[in-house]
This record gives C-alpha cells, sequence and structure tokens, in this order.
C-alpha cells in the first residue's frame, strides 16, 4: 500500500509562477488550475499511490507565532489572479481528481504531513511526501521518501521525477535525515523568517556531523575548533534553542480524515465538464482517453 501525501500551497504556487498567460475565452486565468491538474496526474503516472490526499495551511500554530512574532512575516501576498484558481482547486479540482482535502485552524500543512506520515509508518504503508518543505525532509526513513522533479535532484537529464530517500537526503543535506532540524535551528530558514545566528547550512551541517548532535555540540563548545564559530554558538544558544523549537513538526494531532478513508477515487465524468470550462483542448482529450480506459480496466480509478 502506497500512501502519497501532497503540499497544495506549493504545487499551486508553483503552478501559477511556472505558467504564464493562459486564460480561458472569458478572460479567467487559468494557468495554476492547468499547472496543478498536470503536476497530480503526472504524479498519479509516476508512483501508482492507491491512497492520496492533498494538504493545505490553514493559518499559523500560536506555539510557533508566541516564539517568534515575526514568524512568516516576510510572506508575499498572494497574486490577485491566483484567489479565484486556489478557491476552485480546493471547493472542486482536487476531489474530482480523487483526493481528499485535509485541513484544520491555525495548523499548517507540514504538521498535518507529518501526523499521517508518522501513522502510516507504524501501519508499515509506504509513504512518499509531494514537498518541497525543509521541514518534511526530516521525515524520511526506510519507508518515507520525498517526491521531486527539481532538476537539482534528478539522477538523469532525461529523468522525470525522483525519489528522496535516507542516502539521498543525506548526500543533499550532508547530514542523516533526523538530523537537519539540528541543522536549521543553527542556520535558520530565511523563507519562513526564522532568524539564523550567522553559519551557513553547510557550516552548520557540519558542525552537527562532527558533534552527533545540536545537544551535544551546545554542551561541548569548547571542543569547537573554529573561535568565530565557537563565539557564535555561545552568542546565539536562546535563538538555536527557539530555533530548534520553530522546527520541530508536530506529529500528535489526531488524523481529522482516516488513512483507510483516503483511497484515491477521481470523478470523470463531473472532472470533464470542468475542464471543457477552463478550456484545456490537449489536457482534456488525455483525460478522455483514461476515463475511456478506466471503464474497462479493474484498476480504473488509478488511470490519472
Amino acid at each position: 500500500m502506497k500512501l502519497l501525501l501532497i503540499d497544495g500551497h506549493y504545487y499551486v504556487y508553483r503552478s501559477f509562477f511556472a505558467i504564464q498567460n493562459l486564460s480561458n475565452s472569458r478572460g479567467e486565468p487559468t494557468n495554476a488550475i492547468f499547472g496543478f491538474t498536470k503536476t497530480l496526474r503526472l504524479m498519479i503516472k509516476h508512483l501508482r499511490p492507491e491512497l492520496g490526499a492533498v494538504f493545505w495551511d490553514e493559518g499559523l500554530p500560536q506555539k510557533r507565532v508566541e516564539l517568534q512574532p515575526a514568524y512568516k512575516e516576510t510572506r508575499k501576498e498572494m497574486p490577485q489572479p491566483m484567489v479565484p484558481q486556489l478557491d476552485f482547486i480546493q471547493s472542486k479540482l482536487t476531489q474530482l481528481l480523487g483526493f481528499k482535502n485535509i485541513s484544520l485552524p491555525n495548523t499548517e500543512a507540514d504538521d498535518l504531513m507529518g501526523c499521517y506520515a508518522v501513522e502510516a509508518q507504524k501501519r508499515g504503508i509506504e509513504v512518499i511526501l509531494a514537498t518541497n518543505d525543509k521541514d518534511l525532509f526530516q521525515l524520511v526513513n526506510p519507508t518515507t521518501k520525498i517526491y521531486s522533479t527539481a532538476k537539482a535532484d534528478l539522477v538523469s537529464p532525461k529523468d522525470a521525477f525522483a525519489l528522496l530517500g535516507e542516502t539521498e537526503v543525506t548526500a543533499k543535506w550532508e547530514v542523516a535525515p533526523y538530523l537537519i532540524g539540528d541543522v536549521l535551528a543553527l542556520a535558520g530558514d530565511s523563507v519562513d523568517n526564522i532568524p539564523g545566528i550567522g553559519l551557513g547550512r553547510k557550516t552548520a551541517a557540519a558542525l552537527i556531523r562532527e558533534h552527533g548532535g545540536l545537544t551535544t555540540l551546545l554542551e561541548n563548545l569548547d571542543r569547537v575548533k573554529s573561535l568565530r564559530a565557537r563565539e557564535k554558538l555561545q552568542n546565539g544558544r536562546d535563538q538555536i534553542l527557539q530555533n530548534r523549537k520553530m522546527v520541530e513538526l508536530d506529529c500528535h494531532t489526531e488524523l481529522p480524515v482516516p488513512i483507510d478513508d483516503l483511497r484515491i477515487q477521481p470523478d470523470y465524468s463531473r472532472l470533464l465538464k470542468e475542464l471543457e470550462r477552463c478550456e484545456f483542448k490537449s489536457l482534456l482529450q488525455e483525460v478522455r482517453d483514461d476515463a475511456a480506459r478506466a471503464k474497462t480496466s479493474s484498476q480504473g480509478e488509478f488511470l490519472l
């Protein structure tokens, strides 16, 4: 059994900026809708998961805002042409593609994805995390991988995607996945407006790797060879400890939708009607072909 967990906002934004100047004859922007649909269909083609869900941010956790009031304050406002497209994707498209939408008030998508990943691991279900969120890389283990289409992650230019397991994530971060939070505690995360202490990610990774973890590092600062790095660690201790709490995933929330209810079940007839309204010609034909095959296939619901 394979469970696909998708970071919704990441892929909507990615689609919106990757595809420019696409709209229907009524002048309604459709670039994010087109890109998001193509992306999810490719995931299904690449991975063939039986279970899946799309996760959405719905406000910020109070505990993180209390720790660092400026958390994510540098995020730009959503472009206006994206607003109606996001509403359509959340209210209609994801369900028609066969996925459940999952979100909770004052909860970030990565925390919820973590909750599902941890529970699936307990049940022996293979987990694929479709995301670019740094925090979620901490969850990678023998049964959990990251789905990536980034060129830097592809083994060959001919590859369409990569699955990043422990080996690949360790090579990417220069520490094992479970130590990534320690690296971020030192280096910070400019995307989320989490301040570092003046150490770059490579330097932070080298320190964590050399000392085996953040706790051991902070307990043995006299063993840090670089005087400059030692001073930054000493002066930034409070910031480091606060950062570590900020980047720790909260994987203790009760699942709002049971894993067994996440079977992927596209609604081809309604999906085709909505895609016709968007006026996607080639994409429409692809879905029509899949719908026709689904009628004669015992696994037709997975042919998106």
